[in-house]
């Protein structure tokens, strides 16, 4: 299997059509299970590993940072750092996390250069290739909220300083492009306009979710991924693993994310698990595996560069690699689109 690389954004960077999740690496993953997750990813193909201060998921106090110091400690292990493509990302406001600089955290350039300093301690590495805002630093719809309430009186860190920050850390040395993360079309064009306007470095990649379940990017940020050249990294391609199946009917199995932390709502209810029932039916329909087939269809899309992918198994990192070698037929498409009218974006 040979896997299909594409550019990133403007830049001169290409990536593999997967990306590597690292969000359970700390939690659900030991270290020696991510060690062999990187080994066996990295063979097949997979150039891009993405990762966060945030991470592993949930937050916790304990565990923060963890993430990136595994990845770290296998980068000094196997000298590997200059056969990767690696991002990580920036935490926005923080005040449900107060272990992260005192929940005090923001998108300011006080912020942003320590929590780039120490991610860099962490990974053991002087630069990262991709450098990302994880979420605004003002009140917008991310994280799966509906409905924008404007706030006239909020305190907000202006884009301005954010770019100015990530110029500093280009300038260094440190960071070589800046990205984006649960960004809205405003934000996304705000960046830009910035950029033009005061000759600030120019995003190049947009990380939202994006999969069989909310295909929201497509009204809005889909047209400017396309005429922008921002190239989407989209995350949750499984919706949590949901569209993979193994979840229909209650079931609940061991060591998955949603046994664990039954707090990780947005990919359930009555309307999800219907649609996740269509889709998983129209999968077998056609002698396809449901994962396989719902990554297929998000590789497929103009607007993405890179699926992200976070697996607990190796099995499951097998398949979910494979996928990038699947064609869907006009058959299995049409399918698609009319569980998407009869079912639309169960989970935005």
């Amino acid at each position: 299997m040979s896997l299909p690389y594409r550019k990133l954004g403007k830049t001169d960077i290409e990536v593999s059509a997967i990306c590597l999740g690292t969000m359970t690496w700390g939690e659900q993953n030991n270290e020696a299970e991510a060690f062999s997750q990187m080994d066996y990813a990295l063979d097949q193909g997979v150039n891009f590993f993405d990762t966060a201060e945030l991470y592993p998921i949930p937050p916790k106090a304990g565990t923060y940072g963890r993430t990136e110091k595994i990845i770290g400690a296998w980068l000094k292990k196997t000298g590997n750092r200059q056969r990767i493509v690696l991002a990580s990302k920036v935490c926005g406001p923080t005040a449900w996390c107060e272990h992260i600089r005192e929940g005090k955290a923001r998108l300011d350039a006080k912020n942003i250069i320590a929590a780039c300093e120490a991610s860099l301690s962490r990974l053991q590495t002087d630069y990262l290739d991709l450098y990302q805002s994880h979420w605004p630093d003002r009140n917008a719809n991310f994280f799966g909220k509906l409905g924008y309430q404007h706030a006239a009186d909020e305190q907000t860190t202006p884009i301005e300083e954010t770019l100015e920050a990530m110029d500093r850390l280009i300038e260094q040395g440190k960071v070589r492009h800046a990205g984006v993360s649960n960004e809205t079309p405003w934000g996304v064009m705000r960046h830009v306009q910035v950029s033009e306007i005061a000759g600030s470095t120019r995003i190049a990649s947009i990380q939202n979710p994006y999969n069989l379940l909310n295909r929201s990017f497509e009204v809005g940020l889909a047209e400017i991924a396309c005429r922008e050249e921002i190239s989407l990294l989209a995350y949750s391609p499984l919706a949590f693993g949901v569209l993979s199946g193994k979840y229909r009917n209650g079931t609940r199995p061991a060591r998955a994310r949603l046994t664990l932390f039954d707090s990780y709502t947005r990919y359930t209810g009555e309307v999800a698990e219907a649609a996740t029932q269509a889709y998983v039916q129209l999968a077998g329909e056609h002698g396809l595996d449901a994962a396989e087939m719902a990554l297929a269809f998000v590789l497929r899309q103009p607007f993405v560069c890179s699926a992200i992918i976070g697996a607990t198994t190796m099995a499951q990192l097998t398949d979910n690699i494979a996928s990038s070698a699947l064609h869907l037929s006009d058959a299995v498409i049409e399918g698609i689109e009319a569980i998407q009218r009869r079912y639309p974006n169960p989970c935005p």
